[in-house]
Parts: structure tokens; C-alpha cells; sequence
């Protein structure tokens, strides 16, 4: 038997970008949130370097450069444009919220460097900024009255009428199968990371809009762009690999091959790097190479990496006195489900956004920290979109509150 729930917007994945959207949508707007998991299990918990920012004008061109040439100047320059100007809004708006980004002595913002950027723009907290972002978001989201949250429930299909988008169809934990009836309906299910066998990612991250998406016709784009992280922390354990934030390298930590020689510029794009591993791999035989944090200062270490250290630490490796075996591994999708600059898809009333989605920010190949960011301004873009649409909208309330509350 199939339950009927009906709402105003039904959102798929409950990730910094699922959750930003419901945060900006009217509070008179019914909203479903669905996850497949259960809330902290997104990939915007991972996050461990941080979320770049405008510093000031100045600091535009050589952002915008940095983005296109990371991206092999294959973005969408509009969108380019759009991120970095709305960046410095959406930090406020973090901070309103309550994210606790690392502050120097006089209150104002720390700024980190990573791969591929020309200057420090990176706003973080010690090693784990996206749990710090998402968390908030959660809290936040919980609190609205007009937000539901069904975990363990996963989207299988969306529903269509007259062409249009129409809601989702999804099975919950216990299987059963709900007909999720809505005016508009946001695809926020993350990456790709669980199809493949080295991963940064959760497994429960296999592409789900995508299938959605191809099964309508609804556009996809760049599906071959896989973006394989330098460094996680190479094991013999199986399951998700653990990451080894590149801003570790932005302050200063040296790759090394197996004679302990420095083989590539460890701040270039992550893809340049990820093949000097490789080859470096293939030349010497290895699994892996090694990370040395020994030129930062251990104080640096503790107070910066503190997550990175303990986690190395339980599976034996003091990185204030070692190196780290480290391997590239699977990390982020750049392509996805093509939208415009009001994450809309080629389908009415369907709309994309965070990893799911294709905006065109990325091109080829990410500039590190700009996925949050990415993902916010984008969501918030979707929200904005369907406030205007929904408008004169017809009234779900009835229904919604009869079928779902």
C-alpha cells in the first residue's frame, strides 16, 4: 500500500545543501526533508579544510582565476562570478547562524591556504569545518515548524504531471512506499563516491538523482568528471577512506616518495597532484607515498589538525613525529545534474543543488574549499527561485497537514 503525503516542497538529502534550502525557504511553505541515511550521515559532515570566502574586492580577479584555471577553464564563468560575489553574505549568514570559524585574538576571521589558491581565503574551524557548518544547519532546520524530517528514507523515482516535476516517490526503513505529492521538489543526494571501491565518500552516496534524472530525460552533464583527492590515509581496512585535508599541505606538509624525496609542488590543482602520486606509485612500485608534517610546528598541529592527528593517531602514526602513508582516492563529482543560476533543471518545478547538481562552478576539476561554498549560495539560489514561483500558489495545507503532521 502506498501512502499519499502532500506538501508544498519535498527536498531529497539532508546535506549542508538540502538543509540550506530549507533554511531559506518561506516559513508559510510546508516542507519534507528526506535523507537515506540518518542526518550525519552526508558528505558535508567530511569537510575538513573549509569554505572560501571573498577577502575584498581586490581579491576577485585572482579568485576567479584561481577557480578557472583549477577547472582547466572549463566553468561556467556566470556562475563563477555568482559564487565568488555572494561568498562574503553567505559567511555573515553562517555566523548569524551560530558556525564557530577559528578567530585570531582581535575577533576577527583566520584564513587558511589550500591547493591551487594565490592567497589564504579559506574560513575553517580546526579540521572539521563541515561537521561545524552542518551541525548549525541541522539545529537550525530542526527548530522550524514548518520543516519535517523523515530519515532512513530513500527517494526511488520522482512524480510527474503535464511534464512537470510533481513530487517523489520514496521507500522508508521499514519498506514501505510513500507518493510524496508537491508543488516543487529539490534533488540534493550528494556524489557518486559509494560506486567505487576508494572513496572519501559514504557508501550510501551512489547517484541516485542521476538515475532519477536520466529515466526523465531531465539533463545530465559532464558525468566523467571525478574529481581523486591527493591524500587519504592509506589502510588496508576496508570501507570509506579517511581524508587528509589538503589545507595539511597549505600549511606547510611535504609529500615524499620512499627515499624521503619531495617528488611534486604539493599546491598545485588536485588533479596535477594526484597523477605526480601516481606515477611516483608506478615508478617505485609502491601503494602508496608518504606525508610529512614535520616542517609545521606541532603547535600548528594541534591546534589546526586536531581531528587528523587523533584519527592517525588510533591507527598508529604520531604525525608530530612521522610521516603518513597517504594514496589518491576518490573525492568529489563535478558533473551532474545540469541546472541554471537558479539551480532549475530542464525539467518544471525540479530543481538540483549541492553535489547532485551541475551548476558549472567547478569545470573540469575543483578548486579546493569551494565546494560549501558552492553548495550554499546555489541552494540558497533554489530557495529564492521557488519563493517566487510558489506565489499564488495552490494551498497543500489541508492535505499536508492530514497526511504528513
Amino acid at each position: 500500500m502506498t501512502k499519499h503525503i502532500y506538501c508544498d516542497v519535498v527536498i531529497a538529502g539532508c546535506g549542508a545543501a538540502g538543509l540550506y534550502t530549507a533554511l531559506n525557504l518561506p516559513k508559510d511553505l510546508h516542507v519534507l526533508m528526506i535523507c537515506k541515511e540518518d542526518m550525519d550521515t552526508c558528505d558535508s559532515m567530511l569537510a575538513q579544510g573549509g569554505i572560501c570566502v571573498l577577502r575584498g574586492e581586490d581579491d576577485y580577479e585572482s579568485y576567479f582565476e584561481d577557480t578557472m584555471r583549477a577547472g582547466h577553464y572549463e566553468n561556467r564563468k556566470e556562475s563563477v562570478d555568482l559564487m565568488i560575489r555572494t561568498s562574503p553574505g553567505i559567511i555573515r549568514h553562517l555566523l548569524e547562524l551560530g558556525v564557530g570559524f577559528d578567530k585570531n585574538p582581535d575577533g576577527s576571521l583566520k584564513y587558511t591556504k589550500e591547493g591551487a589558491h594565490s592567497r589564504p581565503r579559506i574560513c575553517f574551524h580546526e579540521d572539521i569545518t563541515g561537521k561545524a557548518i552542518t551541525t548549525v544547519l541541522q539545529e537550525q532546520t530542526a527548530a522550524l515548524p514548518n520543516v519535517n524530517i523523515m530519515e532512513y528514507t530513500v527517494m526511488t523515482d520522482i512524480l510527474t504531471a503535464n511534464g512537470a516535476c510533481a513530487g517523489i516517490l520514496a521507500r522508508t526503513g521499514d519498506g514501505s512506499t510513500l507518493s510524496i505529492h508537491a508543488r516543487d521538489t529539490v534533488m540534493a543526494t550528494g556524489g557518486i563516491g559509494g560506486l567505487y571501491q576508494h572513496s572519501t565518500n559514504f557508501p550510501c552516496l551512489t547517484g541516485d538523482a542521476l538515475t532519477v534524472a536520466r529515466k526523465h530525460g531531465v539533463k545530465l552533464e559532464h558525468l566523467d568528471y571525478v574529481q581523486i583527492h591527493p591524500t587519504s590515509l592509506y589502510t588496508e581496512k576496508p570501507g570509506r577512506s579517511f581524508l587528509i585535508s589538503e589545507s595539511a599541505r597549505g600549511e606547510g606538509a611535504v609529500l615524499l616518495n620512499g627515499k624521503g624525496e619531495r617528488f611534486v609542488n604539493e599546491l598545485l590543482p588536485r588533479d596535477a597532484v594526484s597523477q605526480a602520486i601516481e606515477a611516483e606509485m608506478e615508478k617505485e612500485g609502491s601503494r602508496h607515498v608518504w606525508l610529512s608534517f614535520a616542517p609545521m610546528p606541532r603547535e600548528t598541529i594541534r591546534e589546526h589538525f586536531p581531528h587528523i592527528y587523533e584519527t592517525c593517531l588510533e591507527e598508529g602514526y604520531d604525525i608530530t613525529r612521522e610521516p603518513i602513508p597517504v594514496v589518491p582516492a576518490q573525492h568529489y563529482f563535478m558533473g551532474g545534474v545540469w541546472v541554471d543560476l537558479d539551480s532549475r533543471t530542464t525539467m518544471e518545478h525540479l530543481y538540483a543543488v549541492g553535489e547532485t547538481s551541475c551548476n558549472g562552478v567547478h569545470g573540469k576539476n575543483r578548486l579546493a574549499s569551494n565546494s560549501l561554498l558552492e553548495s550554499l549560495v546555489f541552494a540558497g539560489k533554489a530557495a529564492k527561485r521557488i519563493e517566487n514561483s510558489q506565489k499564488g500558489r495552490i494551498n497543500y495545507e489541508s492535505n499536508y497537514h492530514a497526511a504528513c503532521c
